[in-house]
């Protein structure tokens, strides 16, 4: 059983930036297919950014060029840099692995069994 804790989750303005963290325990992040994932009120959760066991990354088109996924082996932790945020970046993120994904389906829920709690980015002026 693999369990998953967000932090770094806060208020912001527009053009800022954040780094999300996400801890694991139960397995290494190393040798898990991880995400982060965000979701607002009434929408359904959209992938962000993915990361493979291997190091490869994908991103959402939303955010390519301003997130960058990354990990620490050593601490066991998930990263999102986020940077130049706008107010649609607003969202709880929740950090999701799998101990296997596909990478056509790598932004996508349903390949992930282990979720995080979430935590709240704000992005406002």
């Amino acid at each position: 059983q693999v369990q998953l804790v967000e932090s770094g989750g806060g208020s912001v303005q527009p053009g800022g930036s954040l780094r999300l963290s996400c801890t694991a325990s139960g397995d290494t992040v190393g040798t898990l297919y991880m995400a982060w994932f965000r979701q607002t009120p009434g929408k359904e959760r959209e992938g962000v950014a993915t990361i493979s066991s291997g190091g490869t990354t994908s991103y959402a088109t939303s955010v390519t060029g301003r997130f960058t996924i990354s990990r620490d082996n050593a601490e066991n932790t998930l990263y999102l840099q986020m940077s130049n945020l706008k107010p649609e970046d607003a969202a709880m993120y929740y950090c999701a692995a799998d101990r296997w994904v596909s990478f056509s389906r790598a932004l996508f829920e349903s390949p992930y069994a282990y979720w995080g709690q979430g935590t709240q980015v704000t992005v406002s002026s």
